[in-house]
């Protein structure tokens, strides 16, 4: 297995993407900025019953929006799948995670796409601690 480099230079991180992109290539110290710090505190800080049903509902989300083949107006059939079942998965599962999580929600829904998973999630919640928080400045530091 290969080590990290500990000394590596963190990575800045604005958007929900960026995030997703940072945990998949587990990065060992993360800096958000921007409105998202507060919605990445709010992910972290939910507690572990409540993350339990709101991961559940954004999975769900994931998996369509990730799984289902995207269609265009023109290449859509009468019926209207393909682009509109990802919409309408990942509105569901926005939805009863938004119960939970609040704005939260689409940001947690963005983050797992982005990484390829929900369990991107997981690592968010497990793998990294709070080093610092500021109003507009938040810093992740791997365990």
């Amino acid at each position: 297995m290969e080590t990290k480099n500990q000394n590596e230079a963190p990575t800045i991180v604005t958007t929900s993407k960026e995030l997703g992109q940072a945990i998949k290539e587990e990065k060992d110290t993360i800096i958000v900025e921007g409105d998202l710090t507060k919605k990445v505190v709010r992910i972290k800080a939910t507690g572990k019953v409540a993350w339990g049903v709101a991961a559940a509902a954004l999975g769900i989300g994931v998996f369509a929006i990730v799984h289902t083949p995207h269609a265009t107006v023109a290449t859509a059939p009468a019926g209207g799948v393909g682009g509109a079942i990802s919409f309408t998965g990942g509105a569901v599962s926005t939805g009863a995670a938004g119960a939970i999580l609040g704005p939260a929600a689409i940001t947690a829904l963005t983050v797992a796409v982005a990484a390829g998973g929900i369990g991107a999630l997981k690592t968010l919640r497990e793998k990294y601690k709070i080093q610092s928080k500021e109003d507009k400045k938040l810093v992740l530091k791997r365990k």
